[in-house]
């Protein structure tokens, strides 16, 4: 299980890192050839079309993209954004609430959003000649959102609801959630997607109503197509229905948040009803946005993998069955965060063990691969399997166009993704070893521990696995 910790309401779990492939061509493709291309469309009013063709099955995703997330909120309004997600959903005057799920699921389709740290997203999977339905409806509410006062009512419960349910009596969720709090002083990764529920308690119809008309408008906005389409089309069909739209007026340029210097360990201790204690460590790497050496990333990635990559990566081989002392133990990165985040280690101790046995055992295998170059076979291993999962992901449409809309909505080059295997391939062992040794230290280390404390009866804990980097 990779985790990931700066961007998640919940924000340890599993998550998919989305790439994608797309090369140029010339001349007549292939039809093999043909779905690996990726092209790009810009309309009047600003809206960016990214489309890829993939002619294996008559089906297109479609996706909207908005460069608007948790990350963008200040403290006082955190979850805002995950709010608007839910009231996009109540409806236009020509499509009143509910409408919208109906007509796509009547035309045979699915549809759903979530809301990320950097980005929230609206999509549809629809056989492919129903794609001018999926384009209306979306145009539609980019547009005209009604945000009727008792709607918003109703879904400010249902948030602060899902607030108490996945993170308040969530006993891993707190802890996490403490880690980001006392990890980031500055960034807005400080607080996670759903916000804190003193904000979402305060939040009113009318906040919601302005951050629509500050965000939601063409030009702060991406159309992602894959599928089995003609690109000619999509973007005849994109321009009859989103090109009335006028633009907004210039999107505020987002805050660059730079985090100060950590000078020394952070720890902080969670008391929460629970089952089992927890630990989650986390300390503070650079991006591919913010970093000075272009490779780093990258070795931090295949550091991750080496850790927690699958069966027979260091933690589950030597932690999990060799000593036995963890029930689970996980590593996660994300190299395509806006912000600088966090290098991440979480688990729970085997039934029997301490957390602080647990701890040593990750700060051991933290050190071990400061002080000794991984070698070259396991060094290969890694690069292999990591290879291989970005390949296997181009098998779906809906990943692939995840991966394009998250990378764009992230302000990074969406041609990016192209240079993953080849900059993954060139990673040494030298490499690897240094970005432990520059980063992975205990002045740049954050540690929350759970304390279990004893479970009411008559008050249920969740310990359901967290969730991934998006919240719906």
């Amino acid at each position: 299980m990779k985790t990931y910790l700066n961007r998640n309401t919940i924000p340890l779990g599993a998550l998919l890192v989305f790439l994608f492939w797309a090369g140029a061509t010339n001349g007549e493709d292939a039809p093999e050839q043909r779905a690996a291309v990726g092209q790009e469309f810009h309309l009047d009013n600003g809206l960016k079309i990214l489309i890829k063709e993939d002619h294996r099955a008559p089906v297109v995703a479609t996706e909207v993209w908005y460069r608007v997330g948790s990350s963008y909120e200040s403290i006082g309004s955190t979850g805002i954004s995950h709010m608007l997600e839910h009231m996009m959903f109540k409806g236009t005057p020509q499509h009143p609430a509910g409408e919208l799920s109906r007509i796509i699921a009547a035309n045979g389709g699915t549809e759903n959003a979530f809301t990320g740290a950097d980005y929230t997203a609206y999509f549809q999977d629809l056989e492919n000649t129903r794609l001018a339905v999926s384009f209306a409806l979306e145009a539609d509410r980019m547009h005209n959102l009604s945000l009727p006062p008792e709607e918003f009512v109703k879904e400010h419960q249902v948030v602060m609801e899902e607030r108490r349910l996945r993170t308040d009596d969530n006993p891993r969720a707190l802890t996490v959630e403490q880690l980001a709090a006392t990890a980031y002083v500055n960034s807005p990764y400080h607080w996670m997607i759903i916000g804190w529920m003193g904000d979402i308690e305060h939040l009113t119809v009318d906040d919601v109503r302005e951050w629509y008309h500050r965000w939601y408008t063409p030009n702060n906005a991406t159309l992602v197509v894959v599928g089995d389409v003609d690109p000619k089309e999509v973007v005849t069909l994109a321009t009859r229905y989103f090109g009335p739209i006028p633009a907004g007026s210039a999107v505020p340029t987002p805050k660059t948040h730079p985090e100060p210097l950590q000078r020394g360990e952070r720890r902080v201790v969670v008391k929460a009803p629970a089952l089992l204690p927890y630990l989650a460590m986390g300390y503070h790497v650079p991006v591919l946005h913010s970093t000075t050496n272009p490779w780093e990333p990258y070795a931090l990635e295949v550091l991750a993998q080496l850790l927690d990559g699958d069966a027979s990566a260091r933690f589950s081989r030597e932690l999990v069955r060799g000593s036995e002392v963890a029930s689970s133990a996980d590593a996660g990165y994300d190299l395509y965060a806006r912000l600088p985040s966090l290098f991440t280690l979480d688990g729970t101790p085997a039934r029997g063990k301490s957390i602080q046995i647990l701890e040593t055992a990750l700060r051991d295998q933290v050190r071990r691969v400061r002080d000794e170059l991984v070698t070259s076979a396991e060094l290969e291993r890694v690069k292999a399997r990591a290879v291989a999962d970005k390949v296997y992901a181009r098998d779906s449409i809906v990943y692939q166009a995840m991966q394009i809309g998250m990378l764009d909505a992230a302000h990074i080059d969406w041609h990016v993704a192209d240079e993953y295997v080849g900059r993954i391939q060139a990673v040494t062992a030298e490499q690897v070893q240094s970005v432990a040794r520059q980063y992975l230290l205990d002045d740049n280390l954050t540690v929350a521990i759970l304390d279990p404390q004893p479970i009411d009866p008559k008050h249920p804990i969740s310990e359901a696995p967290l969730g991934g980097n998006n919240v719906r």
